[in-house]
């Protein structure tokens, strides 16, 4: 979910997986910035919370590709004690909504330094929002069939809007941090109880990929997963790939949504195919996106970069 904190993670993650002048991306003016970044940081660390003063400072560059808008929820079901809830509605496939909660608490310092992969706790980044998307459009490939969607972070978007559109069989929504899943829980609660999913199996469980219990528990039983931006963290890129393969039916098959960020996606591509995986690279698998991205290039002055933004489709299945 958008939100200032959302930002400060969004900027640190960007500068460590393809912003530094070591891969085109840096700028004359990161200088100040990065240091403004590390003061809001230790400001994180000594007070458990962001500084209004700070806030500003950290913007994402890029937000969406705006295939989904957000309004307030009804009165009386807006807000609880864990944040503010909203509606996510597709904005070409109006019928398909849910509700998704805001998370409103501080950034505190457990947030920041213990949790496994924080990232996805704070937004919707533009993969998983293109995934989505991606989803509803060719729903029908779901029919009847498990699927599971890998590092969906607080939201799930994805996973979500197949359990609402797709006749399948199943849906589990992961991910490895427990907060995360604490919150995607409880989203699924709210819309089973709205009556808007498809499925009565829809579930979540904390999935770490690098942990043999969560993987094995699991092992051979999906036809599709799918994961989005989940490619840049070099400690678990392997352990994505062996969690893949090893959740996946023989006849089964993944699609990962992420950008290039310099080389992590060519490196996944690479861990992929040592491990039996055959895989097919799209650049242009929509012709919406396709053409958004084509203008995003020549009139975002700068805030879209398509190293950092804009995703390919890979589609990964076992050979042989």
């Amino acid at each position: 979910m958008e939100s200032q904190v959302a930002d400060s993670g969004a900027e640190e993650r960007d500068r460590a997986a393809g912003e530094s002048p070591a891969l085109g991306g840096g700028r004359a003016s990161s200088a100040p910035l990065g240091a403004a970044r590390w003061k809001l940081l230790r400001q994180v660390l000594k007070h458990k919370h962001l500084d209004d003063c700070l806030r500003h400072i950290s913007v994402r560059r890029f937000e969406s590709f705006n295939l989904f808008s957000v309004s307030e929820a009804p009165t009386g079901e807006a807000e609880d004690e864990a944040g503010a809830w909203v509606r996510y509605t597709s904005v070409f496939y109006p019928e398909w909504n849910v509700s998704l909660r805001r998370n409103s608490g501080s950034l505190n310092v457990e947030d920041v330094l213990t949790s496994f992969d924080n990232t996805g706790n704070v937004c919707i980044w533009p993969s998983e929002e293109v995934l989505a998307y991606y989803c509803l459009k060719h729903r029908h490939i779901f029919r009847d069939l498990a699927v599971c969607e890998l590092g969906g972070g607080m939201t799930c978007l994805a996973g979500l809007m197949v359990a609402i559109s797709a006749d399948v069989k199943e849906v589990l929504l992961t991910d490895g941090n427990e907060k995360a899943i604490r919150n995607v829980t409880d989203t699924i609660t709210k819309n089973q109880k709205a009556g808007v999913f498809k499925t009565q199996k829809i579930s979540s469980c904390v999935l770490r990929w690098d942990n043999e219990a969560d993987v094995s528990q699991l092992e051979g039983h999906f036809d599709i997963v799918m994961c989005a931006d989940c490619l840049f963290l070099d400690q678990y890129r392997a352990s994505l790939v062996d969690a893949i393969k090893r959740l996946l039916r023989p006849t089964g098959k993944a699609m990962v949504f992420a950008p290039c960020r310099g080389n992590t996606l060519n490196q996944f591509c690479n861990l992929a195919e040592k491990a039996g995986f055959s895989i097919q690279r799209h650049e242009n698998y929509d012709e919406h996106i396709s053409n958004f991205h084509s203008k995003l290039k020549k009139e975002s002055h700068g805030q879209y970069e398509q190293n950092l933004h804009y995703p390919l489709m890979l589609t990964l299945t076992k050979e042989g």
